[in-house]
């Protein structure tokens, strides 16, 4: 008799074991993306990142290691205290093992040293600020678009380069706007360039008569908008209606988004000249993709932002499916061990900082004329090759990388 009940006690301990076991393996694995989806910068990200991220998901097939893949959003208002209280939900209740951001920097910040603590992999695939790779780096963040180191570096080398050498700032009054300026200032002045002014605004700023109209008379042969969304798009159509760049000054931008040319219109915006890590139009592969995209985005071009989405979710979900784990510090690991291939990027290293080492793209804004369909709004003038673009590690100065 002993025997026989030591012997249902294991079964039954088995059994129990095992259905346990079976549980955790079904699991979600669960990533979470955050932005603005109502506000001011709901059109460079917004639901267009969420589609690029599901398109992701799809396209891995929607399990990794047996557990289905769910994915969690939510709208953080440009506000960092809303970010870090919905961040904080995401790990402790929800169990998220990664989060993606395409917020305002100062959220992403304000975010990252939470990743970094609960050991799950922050994807910044919007979030401008350099700091995120620099003096604020996390061993758990990669940044997989841009920085307000790189987004100014090419343009404002190449403007001052034909003889655009005088130039006055439009600037966002928060950290994303004064590190695009500082670096834009930066490389100004190496190339030989000065700066004559700079004029500030708040975010979400309807009217820049005044801003515009100091920087008009300041003489300077380049005003540059170190501002994005609808600030940008309100800023532009104004300098039109002020005819300054008929009047021969130079509108140029530290960093746009398509989307934002094509509300602007190219009456407006013809000309204008800035650095984008993507355009949907540049070969058969992104033709493809985002068509795809289109189908399902009320037929809108993706955004730079949007298409990183998809890069950071893919790339993610592969490195999960070949270390074998869901462990965050493993996971991370094996994407920066693994060069990063899909539709936009072909074997592009990440560095130890977190530093995805891509090419970037010197566009000009198109005439109506040139033109052949909504989206067709860029000519691609020139590449930059991410070592002359990017900063060095010794530059970015990340604290835990060494040497």
């Amino acid at each position: 008799m002993p025997y026989r009940r030591t012997l249902a006690a294991t079964l039954l301990l088995a059994t129990a074991l095992t259905a346990i076991s079976a549980t955790a393996e079904a699991q979600p694995v669960r990533i979470a993306i955050m932005g603005d989806m109502s506000g001011p910068y709901a059109d460079n990200g917004g639901p267009g990142s969420v589609v690029a991220a599901t398109m992701a998901i799809e396209d891995f097939g929607k399990t990794v290691l047996g557990r289905p893949i769910e994915l969690l959003t939510g709208d953080d208002q440009n506000k960092p205290d809303v970010g870090v209280a919905m961040a904080r939900k995401w790990l402790a209740e929800d169990k998220v093992d990664a989060i993606l951001t395409f917020t305002i920097s100062p959220t992403a910040l304000a975010v990252q040293p939470l990743m970094t603590e609960a050991r799950k992999p922050h994807l910044i695939a919007g979030s401008g600020s350099a700091d995120l790779t620099g003096k604020a780096c996390s061993p758990m963040a990669i940044n997989f678009v841009y920085d307000t180191y790189v987004m100014p570096k090419a343009i404002s080398r190449a403007l001052v380069g034909a003889g655009k050498d005088t130039w006055y700032f439009i600037t966002v009054d928060y950290a994303f706007g004064a590190a695009m300026e500082a670096a834009a200032t930066q490389f100004v002045k190496e190339a030989g360039g000065k700066v004559l002014g700079t004029a500030k605004h708040p975010l979400g700023t309807t009217d820049f008569s005044t801003q515009l109209l100091q920087a008009q008379a300041s003489g300077a042969k380049v005003i540059a908008l170190a501002n994005a969304g609808a600030d940008f798009s309100n800023a532009v159509k104004q300098a039109g209606e002020f005819n300054i760049t008929s009047r021969g000054q130079v509108l140029a931008s530290t960093g746009t988004t398509i989307n934002t040319i094509v509300a602007v219109g190219l009456q407006a915006a013809q000309g204008m000249q800035f650095t984008v890590p993507f355009y949907w139009d540049q070969n058969d592969e992104t033709r493809a993709w985002s068509r795809r995209f289109m189908a399902r985005f009320g037929n809108k071009a993706p955004t730079f932002l949007q298409s990183g989405a998809y890069s950071a979710t893919w790339h993610y979900l592969n490195a999960m499916k070949a270390a074998g784990s869901t462990d965050g510090e493993k996971v991370m690991a094996q994407m920066k061990a693994t060069p990063i291939n899909d539709f936009q990027m072909k074997n592009i290293p990440i560095r130890a900082d977190g530093h995805v080492m891509r090419p970037m793209y010197l566009v000009q804004v198109k005439t109506p004329a040139e033109s052949k369909e909504p989206y067709d709004v860029y000519k691609i003038t020139a590449s930059v090759a991410p070592d002359a673009i990017w900063r060095t590690p010794a530059e970015a100065a990340c604290p835990y990388v060494k040497g």
